[in-house]
């Protein structure tokens, strides 16, 4: 059974801890007038640093552990993210983020559980 941490929260609700730490990877977004030029020249408008992405794995899943992390998300096209700061231990922030790329492999005909259970959230 797995527990719930505050560590990760959505919308001020405690995700279930997965089975390992999430990948996190930050990214700088360029407008689109960012590119190379034809001699070659890389032109850079950088509109916004650091938009962060986080990619949560759950290696099996409970049809309840399953509805309650998907319930987290439910109809919403945004939501309030909370997860640890980088570079500092024991310290949370909160950021507007989404959910996307989820998938599962299926549920298990032997076990019932849910397989493979993966998703994203992007910061906004």
């Amino acid at each position: 059974m797995r527990h719930l941490t505050n560590c990760y929260q959505i919308d001020g609700k405690p995700m279930y801890a997965p089975d390992t730490e999430p990948d996190f990877s930050f990214t700088d977004l360029d407008a689109s007038d960012s590119g190379r030029t034809e001699d070659g020249v890389m032109h850079r408008i950088v509109v916004r640093e650091k938009v962060g992405t986080w990619g949560f794995q759950y290696s099996h899943l409970t049809d309840a552990e399953l509805a309650y992390l998907r319930g987290l998300f439910a109809g919403k096209s945004e939501f309030a993210f909370t997860h640890p700061v980088f570079g500092q231990s024991d310290a949370t922030e909160t950021c507007t983020a989404y959910c996307s790329q989820y998938s599962a492999a299926w549920k298990s005909k032997v076990t019932g559980e849910w397989k493979n259970y993966k998703f994203n959230i992007i910061q906004c």
